[in-house]
């Protein structure tokens, strides 16, 4: 994707999405919309207290920086480089599995719920990257499936992104440090994009999209979705059991699928996770802190920003979520208005810097494709078991810091040690999860967390009502998502979404869209493909006409780490 002059960006920020047309310009040539700064408008999210996003972070600029002015990855804190070697994954990819593959996530497809993934280097490999329905308000026209936002794209690389090169036990060692290669770089990623140009999404989008990966786990071309990354949370204050968000992340994980969740970003004294962090079942994640030294891995601190919980519930572990250096999506909200975040002396003008628990969740939904590559029959407890019972201890309370910070190397030899040994392992006397189990049955709206979208008329999206505005029905929908029947082709319980099949981006199949297509069969026979698209004919009135969000232009410049973390 072509980056614009800032002349370009900022007209076409002037115009609002709407105006793309009126400019002449393709999505696929042309700079992302960005909204106008400090309003509220029509979609945007009206947030009770804010906290922006952290990008860009000069001290690890400077640090990383060479004599000729250039970032060398081995000198940056917060390079893949540096975060890789610290948590153990190029050990593991030095590995191999039972069919003597380097374990770098080979069939595995990990699902990004998230702002969507951009088709920049690193990602636009063939068969790397796929793409579930576009739950966003945006799918009604030319954004469909983009990452306007910028946040999904930073995390898929962090996760699988790789640029082309030769990964062997013989080559690892000596690959230039430059190379961008993601924890798990040969696994596939299935994106669905639910937030829109602000980051502005419902939580009732969020339900649907846990839904619908949890009701369809096997990927256009045979893959199975092994592990989910939510890097979003609410301020949600009911109880797990009762809250629907959380409810439907851990019907997921009843369900086979690794929920791997950010803790959120509301500090050390926050005392509770965000939702759907708050539910034990799922993999809480915080973030921890190198102090911008690459020695400072090996003794980190837990991240100022990380959100604290309780003694009955806190993150599960840490991982590297301080000045992560990742992909960029150009002309995209965050690279509009946080140029900081763009990384100093980088000659390719890929790289873009990010601090969250959204970049430690996603370290960490790496590592757990990596030991399902090596062992598939892991189940989510297992994975769970393994990730947390080897973390490296902290000298921080569990409160804060969980069990400590992933090492997913000697995560790996655990489950080796345990496998091979015919004494039984710590890993196999884990037993399942057996908390009390969460049906949803509380409100929708105080699972939004006081975070709601705003109408034309600046209304907020309030009530027991899903973004279409259908009335919540939360005894019908437990009913149906627990028996994996909430979706049936595009609709979700019984009004229409999106598409009922997937479409091909082109004739070798190497990836795909979720689209408009009508399948006789219920499997997503890689032998049937149809060329179809949504229009703008057909969703002009079809999909949002009980709503009042509209797509035309999204004005708010604010952003919480409470929602993307």
């Amino acid at each position: 994707m072509a980056t614009y002059s800032e002349a370009v960006t900022l007209r076409v920020a002037r115009a609002g999405v709407i105006g793309l047309a009126s400019l002449g310009m393709s999505l696929a040539a042309s700079a992302f919309v960005s909204p106008t700064l400090g309003q509220a408008g029509p979609g945007s999210v009206q947030h009770a207290s804010f906290n922006d996003a952290r990008w860009g972070d000069t001290l690890a600029d400077a640090l990383a920086l060479n004599f000729r002015g250039l970032n060398n990855p081995e000198s940056d804190p917060g390079s893949l480089y540096t975060v890789e070697r610290a948590i153990g994954a190029r050990t593991v990819w030095q590995q191999r599995d039972s069919a003597n593959r380097q374990i770098t996530g080979k069939g595995v497809t990990v699902a990004l719920l998230d702002s969507g993934t951009a088709t920049v280097s690193g990602l636009d490999a063939p068969g790397k990257l796929s793409y579930g329905p576009d739950l966003s308000i945006e799918s009604n026209g030319v954004l469909t499936d983009q990452d306007t936002y910028g946040h999904g794209t930073h995390l898929a690389g962090i996760i699988a992104g790789r640029d082309d090169a030769v990964l062997t036990d013989r080559t690892i060692n000596s690959l230039s440090p430059s190379v961008q290669l993601g924890v798990a770089p040969d696994a596939g990623l299935l994106s669905m994009k639910l937030a829109t140009t602000d980051g502005s999404t419902d939580v009732s989008q969020v339900i649907a999209a846990l839904n619908w990966i949890t009701e369809h786990q096997v990927n256009y071309d045979g893959s199975r979705v092994r592990v989910v990354n939510l890097s979003f949370g609410t301020g949600s204050l009911q109880s797990y059991q009762l809250d629907p968000l959380a409810a439907a992340a851990e019907n997921a994980w009843r369900h086979g699928l690794v929920v791997v969740v950010s803790g959120g970003n509301e500090g050390l004294n926050a005392g509770r996770l965000t939702d759907p962090a708050i539910d034990p079942y799922v993999l809480a994640v915080g973030a921890s802190d190198s102090h911008n030294t690459l020695a400072g891995w090996a003794t980190p601190a837990v991240a100022s920003f990380s959100s604290g919980g309780t003694w009955q519930r806190h993150v599960d572990l840490l991982a590297p979520g301080t000045s992560i250096v990742s992909l960029r999506s150009p002309g995209s909200f965050v690279d509009t208005y946080h140029p900081e975040g763009r990384v100093a002396g980088d000659s390719t003008g890929r790289l873009f810097r990010g601090s969250g628990t959204s970049q430690a969740a996603a370290v960490v939904s790496g590592a757990a494709a990596l030991l399902l590559q090596a062992y598939p029959d892991l189940t989510p407890d297992q994975v769970k078991a393994a990730l947390v019972s080897t973390a490296t201890p902290m000298l921080a309370s569990p409160v804060y810091a969980g069990a400590g910070q992933l090492n997913v190397a000697a995560a790996l030899a655990s489950v080796k040690l345990t496998r091979s040994s015919k004494l039984l392992g710590a890993l196999t006397r884990t037993p399942a999860q057996n908390y009390p189990v969460s049906t949803g049955q509380g409100s929708l709206d105080t699972a939004r967390g006081g975070d709601s979208l705003v109408d034309a008329d600046g209304v907020p999206l309030a009530g027991e009502v899903d973004v279409q505005g259908n009335p919540w029905d939360a005894a019908a929908w437990w009913a149906a998502s627990s028996r994996l029947a909430s979706w049936n082709g595009g609709d979700w319980m019984g009004a229409t979404w999106t598409g009922s099949g997937w479409s091909s981006d082109g004739d070798d199949l190497d990836s795909a869209r979720w689209s408009s297509a009508r399948w006789s069969s219920a499997r997503w026979s890689s032998a049937r493909w149809s060329s179809a698209r949504w229009s703008d004919v057909e969703w002009s009135s079809a999909r949002w006409s009980s709503a009042r969000w509209s797509s035309a232009r999204w004005s708010s410049a604010r952003w919480s780490a409470a929602i993307w973390s």
